[in-house]
């Protein structure tokens, strides 16, 4: 083992090139392709994905949710053109102009802050059209009040109209999705009609980039299936009946050690609350990691990997230990490699599987593993 840390994530860089090659394949050369990074690139960690999509030369943008994450992408030396999907504060703006960053609009106070701040270099900017999702965006009427504002502006220029789908991963039945697509066509055509032309529309999500070409148009987002994780069940099946064939590999593997082993008493109790008591003379091992470090407190049914076996988890999770049962387990010891996500053995946990015993979706589970914990790239 080369590092020694005690709880760590694996990040596969061959994985990540294949799947950014995979996407790059395709939506073809003559779309832009975004990976989008945001929330520390799903848990994965920014600056290493990153720095790594941009050694391939695969990706033309990159896609973060605030202003601090584009910054220390800077900081790391990413020079890829970055654009902040989520909203950036007024008084922040000149830091935004100063860094080449694009920024999505949803505010006529963002042109004013940004005219009044006279930047250097006119910032491109991204309109946010609402379609049916209901978040950011803006319908068709406030939308061309901003474009001409835009228009006028001395600071910026319109680069982009944008929307975001609602449930196009949530279903087999696209016709919610299908009617946003074409209130987005719409709200466009009337926006050029108006002289407030855009060179880049983009509606494409992992999901939408997948299963419906005709949503690829200028420029693609591609985020949670440049990890290796599927949107959603339906999604799989979706593609699996459109016959794609397109192969993702995860990229992230989650890991820990075990810190003590100790043998139980049949009747003693295990962790807070008392939670679990042991029917029987147990060999337990101790692991530091817990729900700071991302391993959800209700995880009280999950299982880990020791030694190419699944040992189950007794007790609840605490805040930086959790407790496994290795009586089944031969030749348990000090520091051995655990796996919560990822394979050892001929065994392997999955992102899913955690989500679901979690009660949740893959997003969540490996967005939430804790920044502080070291990203390896193998």
């Amino acid at each position: 083992m080369a590092h020694n840390h005690l709880t760590w994530v694996e990040i596969d860089r061959a994985a990540l090139r294949e799947n950014l090659e995979a996407f790059r394949a395709l939506v073809g050369p003559g779309v832009k392709l975004m990976s989008v990074v945001k929330s520390n690139a799903y848990g994965h960690g920014a600056s290493t994905v990153a720095g790594v999509i941009q050694e391939t030369g695969q990706a033309d943008w990159l896609g973060v949710n605030c202003l601090d994450e584009a910054l220390n992408l800077r900081a790391a030396g990413i020079s890829l053109p970055i654009l902040v999907l989520g909203y950036v504060p007024l008084t922040r703006l000149g830091e935004a102009a100063q860094q080449r960053l694009r920024i999505t609009v949803i505010n006529p106070a963002t042109i004013t802050a940004l005219s009044r701040s006279k930047p250097r270099h006119k910032v491109r900017v991204h309109i946010k059209l609402e379609t049916g999702t209901h978040r950011l965006g803006l319908e068709l009427k406030e939308a061309k009040r901003l474009a001409a504002q835009v228009q006028r502006s001395q600071a910026c220029v319109l680069e982009g109209y944008s929307t975001h789908f609602a449930n196009i991963e949530d279903t087999t039945d696209h016709s919610y999705a299908t009617a946003q697509l074409f209130k987005y066509e719409r709200m466009v055509r009337a926006l050029e009609k108006c002289g407030y032309k855009a060179p880049l529309t983009h509606v494409a999500c992992t999901a939408a980039a997948l299963i419906f070409p005709e949503t690829r148009r200028e420029l693609v987002r591609i985020g949670i299936g440049l990890y290796g994780l599927w949107p959603s069940r339906e999604t799989l099946i979706s593609i699996r009946e459109r016959n794609l064939g397109i192969q993702l590999r995860p990229v992230a593997s989650w890991k820990t050690r075990v810190a003590q082993v100790k043998i139980i008493r049949a009747g003693s109790y295990v962790g807070y609350g008392c939670a679990y008591r042991a029917t029987r003379k147990t060999r337990l091992a101790v692991l530091p990691v817990g729900y700071f470090d991302g391993l959800a407190r209700s995880l009280n049914a999950a299982h880990v990997l020791i030694r190419g076996h699944r040992a189950p988890i007794r007790g609840r999770i605490c805040m930086n230990l959790c407790m496994v049962d290795v009586t089944d387990i031969r030749g348990v010891g000090l520091e051995d490699e655990v796996v919560l996500i990822g394979t050892q053995g001929k065994d392997r946990i999955t992102t899913e599987q955690l989500a679901g015993w979690i009660g949740t979706i893959n997003y969540e589970v490996i967005s939430r593993i804790n920044p502080l914990l070291p990203r390896v790239v193998i």
